[in-house]
């Protein structure tokens, strides 16, 4: 599978560090373009490296890393994401309140989701504090817990298995209208540290 980090921010920076510590091949791409990312790919070198956001869309999946509000401009990038596994580790807040926005009771993944036309989204690295994210997540009394949810049984595992790949312990929650709603900014689970003891 090729993978794509879209977004360089605290998450996006966060599961680049993941791959590179898993020697898992990513590129990672923010709007400013490859040569804004060259400080801070260095350390990541040569697992993830940089590249240009339409580049970045061939990948197989394509997590997410962006604000809320910036889904909407990559989805139009395509009008067509099929075969296109998209991890949405998004959390829709509204700022500067910090509470969770009002989609009318929908899961934010079905509201992106609707936007990539033809993708498998998944929700999932959604619900750790970026610093906590980017820790080594196989800690001495287990592995930091990851949950999925998605409405493709095929695409979850996929995800889950990235994630257990990356050393966490993945944790599938089932369909976005359950699993994430329980995992969204807002859900009871997110925000939480979880460890699965061994």
């Amino acid at each position: 599978m090729s993978y794509a980090i879209i977004g360089s921010g605290a998450i996006g920076g966060a599961l680049a560090k993941q791959f590179a510590r898993s020697k898992i091949k990513a590129v990672i791409t923010n709007r400013r373009g490859p040569a804004s990312l060259e400080d801070a790919v260095q350390a990541f070198a040569p697992t993830v490296s940089a590249t240009e956001t339409t580049d970045a869309l061939d990948a197989e999946v394509i997590i997410l890393a962006v604000p809320f509000g910036a889904v909407g401009e990559i989805a139009k990038s395509r009008s067509d994401w099929s075969g296109k596994i998209v991890v949405d580790a998004t959390n829709a807040i509204e700022f500067p309140a910090f509470k969770p926005m009002d989609l009318g009771g929908r899961p934010s993944s079905q509201v992106v989701a609707a936007q990539f036309n033809g993708a498998k989204v998944v929700k999932a690295f959604n619900t750790l504090p970026a610093a906590v994210l980017a820790d080594e997540p196989r800690r001495s009394e287990g592995n930091r817990t990851i949950f999925v949810s998605g409405d493709h049984a095929d695409a979850n595992e996929q995800v889950a298995s990235l994630a257990a790949s990356l050393g966490f312990s993945p944790i599938t929650l089932g369909r976005l209208e359950e699993g994430g709603l329980l995992q969204q900014f807002g859900g009871p689970l997110a925000v939480h540290s979880l460890i699965k003891q061994r």
